[in-house]
Parts: C-alpha cells; sequence; structure tokens
C-alpha cells in the first residue's frame, strides 16, 4: 500500500509541477512496471512465505494453481489500484466508493476471524470518512494518484488475504463499468474513425456531458457503490 502510494506520490509531483517542467506527470510505461514490480513481490510473498496455492471459487471450492497465484495477484492489484485511480474524477467520488468497499471487506473479514484484517478496514474507513468530508463537492481537499494508487492496491490485496476474489468484481462493479467506458471509447475511436461510444470517458464525465450535475453523477454512483457492496457481502456468504 505505501509502495504504491510512493510510486502516485511522485506522479502528483510532477503533475502538480508540470506547468514549470512541461512534464504532466509519469509516462505510463515506466509507472506500469513499477506498480507490476510491487504486484509480482507481493505475489511471491503469498506463494513463498505465506504457502498459498489455491483458491476459492463457488461450486468448485478450493481450486489449486500453485505458482500461478503470482500472476494472479498481480492481475488483481494492477487492475484493482488501476480501476480506483480511473474512478477518482469527481470530487467525492472515489472516497464514498471506497468508503462501502473498504466496508464490506471489514464484515467479510470479521465474519472469518481475521480480526487484525477487519480492524485494518475499518481504520481505512474511518479515514475515508474524513476525507470524503472535505472531498464532497465544492472539494477541498483531493485523493491524488497517491491515495487512489495506494487504496486500489489495498483493496486489491484484501480480496486476497480473505480469498475472495470472485466476490471483488460484484464489490466494485462500478469502478469496473468506469474503466470499461475508457476501453470502450478508445477502441471505438480506433475502430470507428474518431466515433465515440460515450461522450466522455470515464462514465461519470458521460453523464456530466449529458447535463448531470456533478453531485447528482456523484450521489448516484455512491448508491450503486454500496447496492454493489450489499450484493457482494451476499455472494461471499452464499
Amino acid at each position: 500500500m505505501i509502495a504504491s502510494g510512493l510510486i502516485g506520490l511522485f506522479d502528483d509531483i510532477m503533475n502538480i509541477r508540470s506547468s514549470r517542467t512541461g512534464v504532466a506527470g509519469m509516462a505510463s510505461a515506466p509507472k506500469f512496471l513499477l506498480h507490476s514490480a510491487i504486484a509480482i513481490a507481493g505475489g511471491l510473498w503469498f506463494y513463498t512465505k505465506m504457502d498459498v496455492t489455491t483458491i476459492y471459487l463457488p461450486v468448485l471450492h478450493d481450486v489449486h494453481i500453485g505458482i500461478f497465484v503470482v500472476a494472479l495477484f498481480w492481475l488483481v492489484v494492477v487492475a484493482t489500484a488501476n480501476f480506483v485511480n480511473i474512478s477518482d474524477g469527481l470530487d467525492g467520488l472515489a472516497g464514498g466508493l471506497l468508503v462501502s468497499s473498504f466496508s464490506v471487506y471489514a464484515i467479510i473479514a470479521g465474519i472469518q476471524g481475521q480480526y487484525a484484517l477487519a480492524g485494518f478496514c475499518l481504520t481505512v474507513v474511518g479515514a475515508l470518512l474524513s476525507y470524503t468530508w472535505f472531498n464532497i463537492f465544492p472539494a477541498r481537499f483531493f485523493m491524488g494518484d497517491v491515495g487512489s494508487f495506494a487504496l486500489g492496491t489495498a483493496l486489491g490485496i484484501i480480496a486476497m488475504q480473505t480469498d475472495t476474489v470472485y466476490v471483488l468484481p460484484v464489490i466494485g462493479i462500478v469502478y469496473a463499468v468506469e474503466t470499461g467506458s475508457v476501453i470502450i471509447n478508445r477502441v471505438s475511436k480506433k475502430l470507428r474513425h474518431g466515433k465515440r461510444v460515450f461522450l466522455s470517458s470515464p462514465l461519470h464525465h458521460h453523464f456530466e456531458a449529458l447535463g448531470w450535475p456533478e453531485t447528482k453523477v456523484t450521489m448516484r454512483f455512491w448508491i450503486l457503490g454500496q447496492v454493489a457492496g450489499v450484493l457482494g457481502l451476499i455472494t461471499s456468504l452464499a
């Protein structure tokens, strides 16, 4: 979490200084490689030190994947961090969504008896509530990459630690849809000679382009995030 936050911090510092240096943040390739290195290191720790070689899947139960747990760890952590980063585009949006996600995982960890992990999740929730108090429209503080990368990374790792990776796409459906809208628009522009499916991407900007006030988009996405969290909790219990 700290290592990913440092990557985001460096990117934020470069963005802040961009008006003077002309360099707008880190290039995507080195940022991806650095974050991948962190994720792979975490995956190797899971595999070699914690002896994690299986993942739980509904119906199939414990599925042995051996060293491929490192690749899964990398995919989950990198994807979740980037999904959260893309969703951080409106005042209060990412903070409110992350409160729902970490609250659900606090319950899941508590049910599993992982009380230290549940306590960590609740600590993050408390910090996020304090942050979001000042981040709702009009925002006085911003999360930046330092927050979105750190918290996204932590969320992915918690999904691995609770062995509930299958639940993460449900809990994080809003992040996934936001990222999917970016991918769809980029592919559409390349294949359809510049034509876009959405007026703007990520999706929250599409609704702004339709004339929705920023607060309306944020609050409705919060509701969707809360519903997704409840559905994820029900899925894990079932």
